[in-house]
């Protein structure tokens, strides 16, 4: 298992190590002068020389690449994501300040879409064919089907505006309400979890329902084990990393990908930090933004392999 580990994480840092040459790459594989582009916004009106000259100078464009790329790499060593180019504010502090918040949101969802979806497959395919199969796997289809703007916004019109149990959005810290940031947080957890916990569902009921036709399991029932017993033994360790895999798949790529529900119910996190930088054209945010995801992804993945492998054995031994 050790080895395992050791490798599996050497592939991570691999990978992290190509995402940030590629993120420092992609300025300079635009054609054309990138100071130009991004002073016009790719538009045809060309700026001044003297602000384009000043431009490059404030990037370090006017240096050797490797210089540039090597002071790229020892910047990350401290954590440096440069500075802002609307406000010279630390991009490195605002993305932690509003980091915990996304990850919040997606880990209040994963949670939800777990305790739903992993019993309810389950039960599918323990029922296989009867009416509580039927109905949930209808439900969660159409659920499927349904943008996650819309469930967000039948989510405020019920709860928000009908029952009015909450405010519509936004967003009041932990230490200085609990109860009213639980709410203003259950609502956007909520609008995604109902599409995850779908997805889940449909993969955890397929799982569950190829694990029960395993030999072992006709084997575990005829040495006089009971129904439950069996399921809870031998069939659902056994149908968890199928559902671990998809689960992490989603998870991963909800850190960037929640901006639809963070605009929806003004929740100040990471995907609405991210639409701002790129409509201001603000490099340094947008680049260390894209390098906090896509470190969170990979190392997301890493921990569902190391846990694959602890569940599995064939996992560290293939």
């Amino acid at each position: 298992m050790l080895a395992y580990a050791l490798r599996r994480t050497l592939v991570a840092f691999g990978l992290i190590w190509v995402v940030v040459t590629l993120v420092f790459l992609a300025l300079h594989m635009v054609p054309g002068d990138p100071a130009e582009l991004l002073l016009s916004g790719g538009g045809g009106v060309a700026p001044d020389p003297a602000t384009i000259a000043e431009y490059r100078d404030r990037l370090g464009l006017d240096r050797p690449l490797i210089a540039q790329y090597l002071d790229f790499l020892h910047q990350l060593t401290r954590l440096d994501l440069g500075t802002s180019f609307q406000d010279d504010n630390s991009v490195a502090e605002e993305v932690w300040r509003r980091l915990p918040r996304t990850l919040e949101l997606i880990l209040a969802a994963g949670v939800i879409s777990l305790l739903v979806g992993v019993p309810a497959g389950a039960l599918a395919a323990v029922g296989a064919g009867g009416p509580f199969d039927r109905v949930a796997s209808a439900v969660a289809a159409f659920f499927l089907s349904v943008p996650v703007f819309v469930t967000g916004t039948v989510i405020i019109l019920v709860f928000a505006q009908t029952l009015r149990l909450t405010s519509a959005g936004g967003y009041v810290p932990l230490a200085q309400d609990p109860l009213r940031h639980l709410g203003l947080l259950m609502m956007p957890a909520t609008a995604i979890a109902v599409g995850l916990a779908s997805t889940v569902f449909r993969i955890a009921r397929t799982s569950v329902a190829e694990t029960l036709a395993r030999d072992w399991v006709r084997t575990a029932r005829a040495k006089g084990l009971t129904e439950p017993r069996v399921v809870r033994r031998h069939v659902v360790r056994n149908a968890a990393s199928p559902v671990l895999t998809v689960f992490a798949l989603h998870l991963g790529a909800l850190l960037g990908g929640t901006v639809l529900i963070e605009y929806v119910f003004n929740w100040p996190g990471l995907s609405s930090f991210l639409v701002r930088a790129v409509e201001a054209r603000d490099y340094p945010e947008v680049r260390g933004i894209v390098l906090v995801i896509s470190t969170l992804f990979v190392f997301l993945n890493l921990a569902v392999d190391l846990l694959y492998a602890a569940l599995d054995p064939r996992v560290r031994h293939g």
